[in-house]
């Protein structure tokens, strides 16, 4: 697929910067005296705005139209058993990491804990870390280590700082994502040392692994179902997503926002980057049951969605939804379908964040996310409406906003090898319509009771917050081709290494397709 080349000498390190510094950053702060408390603060925000800034330079720098790794850092690490220290990122990872590095500084500004905020900010930069060495590593060893580290903090955040149930969401969301590892640890040494004998040596080196090992078809179906319980449960898929509506329910503001928007992307990314490259051929022979089960996770989302009464509880099922379309045009194997999903993990970030940031907004005022309980919120807070309507219409898929764009791709891409289940698929976007609509129409519109007439109006620093999710809606919802320019040239490199069907039309000398 990518040939990954090192960096000059000299170079700055930026990606193991992004990686290193909110770590640091998380050790900083649980060292640092709870006597001085904004110093805490302070310490935590100017950590997460210097990682953001770090990826932002790094997306300023990245060349487009490259499908290489690029920003590779590659170290000896543990050098008996072939593990290093190997980051890099490509048109696929390069947003993923983008939005990481903006999301984490926007939840530390914007989302005030309540209690115990030293803990709770180093748990959060602690996170920031995983997350980001999940999404760079090029080292299998060191994609499960970063893969884990994020299940930790966010127990302890969800356990610490959520609602009345949420020691009971944490261990759940905790035994099942340690359920899928398991399987994953025993896929990644199993595929390192049945590599050997192909690729000469030990290496936990996925490019090297990918370019080099020969597996069995039995084998590398075994291995791909190893790998894909992991990526599954992290999705989550239907009907491994039972955790997912306990755990968004009960966690902080903030936990539900970074769940959503980056935590949930590293199972939909781990069969990009794992799944795919690593086994084309199992993925090929295994389409048809993940085809099912995403279309399955689309309709079953949507419907649980219409059904809720907690408006927190409905945004956490609509998530099922629309990462049943991510992984539709994944198993599609079409450069449409592939950058479709792709674009569709950021504007999925961008939005159901955004969407969590309100609810929690909404519960800090009423001090509660049922929908009965709320009403007529649009004439005491006509600006807050406004805004939630912005994001709740992206979040449909309406054409101008961003949404839109990674559906439509997706079921352009997929209807070519995929028709059927792109035809059931397509119901899933008037189920969205109906239950955020509805939604919408329950809790904003009518005649506000006596307690809702006090609901206070969107405040300057809430909208500061909001402001980047709503530019980054309607950008790329306008205009996603810079977005587009950088994700395609890797998704084209994944189809031609897993030999992947990619319907471009090939036209003869006389014009005409042969």
């Amino acid at each position: 697929m990518i040939a990954a080349s090192e960096l000059a000498a000299g170079h700055f390190p930026i990606l193991t910067a992004i990686v290193v510094v909110p770590a640091v950053g998380a050790l900083a702060v649980a060292l640092m005296s709870k006597r001085r408390p904004e110093f805490v603060k302070l310490t935590a925000i100017l950590v997460s705005v210097f990682t953001a800034a770090l990826s932002v330079w790094m997306l300023a720098s990245f060349k487009s139209g490259e499908a290489d790794f690029q920003f590779v850092s590659k170290h000896e690490w543990i050098k008996t058993w072939g593990i290093s220290w190997h980051l890099g990122v490509d048109g696929i990872s390069l947003f993923l990491v983008v939005i990481t590095g903006i999301l984490f500084p926007l939840c530390i500004v914007g989302v005030d804990p309540q209690h115990d905020e030293k803990p709770y900010l180093a748990w959060l930069l602690l996170l920031e870390a995983g997350v980001m060495g999940s999404f760079l590593s090029l080292d299998l060893f060191l994609f499960f280590i970063s893969f884990e580290i994020v299940l930790v903090p966010m127990y302890f955040l969800i356990g610490g700082w959520g609602h009345e149930n949420r020691v009971y969401a944490a261990t759940k969301f905790f035994i099942f994502t340690m359920f899928g590892s398991a399987f994953m640890l025993v896929g990644i040494i199993a595929t390192v040392f049945i590599a050997r004998g192909s690729v000469g040596h030990i290496t936990f080196d996925l490019v090297e692994l990918a370019t080099k090992a020969n597996f069995a078809s039995s084998t590398a179906r075994w291995l791909f179902f190893a790998f894909a319980i992991a990526f599954a449960v992290k999705v989550p898929m239907f009907p491994l997503h039972t955790w997912l509506p306990d755990a968004h329910t009960q966690a902080p503001t903030a936990g539900s926002v970074v769940l959503a928007a980056v935590m949930l992307k590293l199972g939909t990314y781990g069969f990009l980057r794992f799944g795919l490259y690593l086994f084309p051929s199992a993925a090929r022979h295994s389409r048809a049951i993940f085809l099912t089960l995403a279309v399955v996770g689309i309709l079953y989302g949507a419907i649980a969605a219409t059904m809720q009464k907690d408006l927190k509880r409905l945004v956490a099922y609509s998530s099922v939804a629309h990462l049943g379309f991510i992984v539709l045009g994944t198993f599609a194997f079409t450069s449409q379908a592939l950058t479709g999903s792709v674009l569709q993990m950021i504007n999925h970030a961008v939005s159901t964040g955004a969407l969590f940031l309100l609810v929690g907004m909404i519960y800090e005022r009423r001090h509660t996310r049922e929908i009965a309980k709320l009403k007529g919120l649009q004439k005491v807070a006509p600006v807050f409406a406004g805004v939630f309507m912005i994001v709740m219409l992206s979040s449909i898929g309406v054409p101008g906003l961003n949404g839109f764009v990674g559906e439509f791709l997706i079921l352009i891409g997929s209807f070519v090898t995929a028709r059927w289940w792109t035809v059931v698929a397509t119901s899933g976007v008037i189920l969205a319509a109906v239950y955020l609509l509805w939604a919408y129409q329950r809790v904003f519109h009518g005649e506000p009771d006596e307690d809702n007439r006090t609901f206070a109006e969107l405040r300057s620093k809430e909208g500061m917050v909001l402001l980047p999710f709503v530019v980054a809606i309607v950008f790329c919802g306008i205009y996603p081709k810079p977005l587009i320019d950088r994700i395609q040239p890797s998704v084209k490199a994944l189809i031609t290494h897993g030999g992947y069907y990619d319907p471009q039309p090939v036209v003869n000398k006389v014009g005409e397709q042969p």
